[in-house]
């Protein structure tokens, strides 16, 4: 089993890296591979809607999205951090995610997701709502821990002061760890994955 870390920061090895790095330790302890993906520091462009990626499950844009798409297929769980600006999510971590998820549900269908956030002070109940949207609409159970998954700091040394932070990550990454290993065995005792009803779009304007 392995689940896939994003690091939506532009800072590689940061607050929002050390949150992540405190949930990886965990999954490790518990046997599960992990991966941290740094989405990068080149520009990355919203998604425009132009359909392609319906298709081939690739952006016509290649550049880190593809590349975690590609690795996304062959992950069990998925954990996207992203630092705090102006009480929401990144810019870059948003147009990355608007990109990896449309059109391609059928890569994250029924794989354990959750948001991380690290920020200053405040925004992060607005930043955590938003970034579980994607996972809610793609079929994804949502990981819980035994507070909102926030980490506090202006820099990393200042989050390793945020005990209570801390411990979050770790129930979290106890909690994924939990969950794929009892999917793991639900598949193993022959429970099938939920059966997909064909999706029904209804328009309120005629």
């Amino acid at each position: 089993m392995k689940v896939i870390l994003v690091n939506g920061s532009p800072n590689k090895a940061g607050c929002t890296y050390t949150a992540l790095t405190e949930i990886e330790k965990v999954l490790v302890e518990e046997g599960i591979e992990t991966e941290i993906f740094h989405i990068g520091t080149e520009p990355l462009a919203g998604c425009i809607g132009c359909g392609v990626c319906r298709e081939n499950k690739r952006c016509f844009r290649n550049d880190s999205v593809n590349k975690f798409v590609e690795k996304a297929e062959s992950a069990d769980g998925f954990i996207f951090g992203s630092p705090v600006h102006y009480a929401s999510a990144s810019g870059a971590i948003i147009s990355f995610m608007d990109r990896a998820f449309y059109g391609k549900k059928d890569i994250f269908k029924n794989k354990p997701a959750a948001a991380v956030v690290s920020l200053r002070r405040g925004g992060a109940t607005a930043s955590m709502d938003q970034l579980n949207k994607y996972f809610s609409i793609s079929c994804m159970p949502i990981v819980s821990s035994q507070y909102w998954n926030m980490v506090h700091g202006n820099k990393p040394e200042e989050v390793l002061q945020d005990l209570e932070g801390l411990q979050t990550m770790r129930t979290l990454g106890r909690n994924m760890a939990w969950l794929l290993k009892s999917i793991e065995c639900g598949k193993k005792a022959g429970l099938g994955l939920p059966v997909q009803e064909t999706p029904v779009a209804t328009n309120f304007i005629r």
